[in-house]
């Protein structure tokens, strides 16, 4: 088997083990990521990417909540309607008017003045298909993390990059390529992993 379809293979069983995952455990899961991100959002964080949960992921509603809270400022990934698998982030408040994108994902809709730079955000937090004990991250194989990241870590003031996955999604290696963008942690309902 190649790498590409060793990939492929993993992608389908993490997505098929968060996606049998209870509502109670999805619930409880949601609680727990709240409860372990807390220590990266110190009070001078004032801006956050994060992303509305889709095909079993993990659920970050209650997080989004608490920056509201704390008066952190909150993004979304918007795709590019441009530059070809690509992610904008754009403002996010209770009041963002919304849309459906073609994977059936609501993001905000597109507003020029919304944009944010990734250079405006202290942490992304991303969502991940599986991730091994190293912190490497599979993602969902379109790409769209990797390009829009691959400059983050050549950014002066860089966002920190978090990946966020329920526990049944950990891998003990990921064949990684080259155009894998590093995270800086991946965050379970039970684990902190930091690289």
């Amino acid at each position: 088997m190649n790498t590409l379809e060793s990939r492929n293979t993993l992608r389908r069983s993490f997505r098929n083990a968060r996606n049998l995952l209870s509502r109670q455990q999805q619930q409880k899961a949601s609680q727990a990521i709240l409860d372990q991100t807390k220590q990266f959002l110190p009070p001078a964080v004032k801006r956050v990417a994060l992303y509305l949960a889709n095909d079993g992921e993990p659920d970050l509603s209650l997080l989004i909540k608490h920056c509201w809270q704390h008066g952190m400022a909150t993004s979304l990934p918007v795709l590019h309607p441009v530059t070809k698998k690509h992610l904008l982030m754009l403002d996010y408040t209770a009041h963002t008017k919304m849309q459906t994108n073609r994977f059936g994902i609501a993001e905000p809709a597109l507003d020029c003045q919304a944009i944010r730079l990734l250079s405006e955000h202290d942490v992304v937090f991303m969502p991940l298909v599986g991730f091994d004990k190293k912190g490497n991250r599979l993602g969902m194989g379109g790409g769209f993390y990797d390009r829009t990241l691959s400059k983050v870590a050549e950014q002066k003031n860089r966002p920190r990059l978090i990946g966020i996955a329920h526990d049944c999604q950990q891998a003990d290696s990921l064949p990684i390529q080259p155009w894998d963008v590093p995270l800086d942690a991946i965050i379970t309902p039970t684990l902190i992993i930091q690289t």
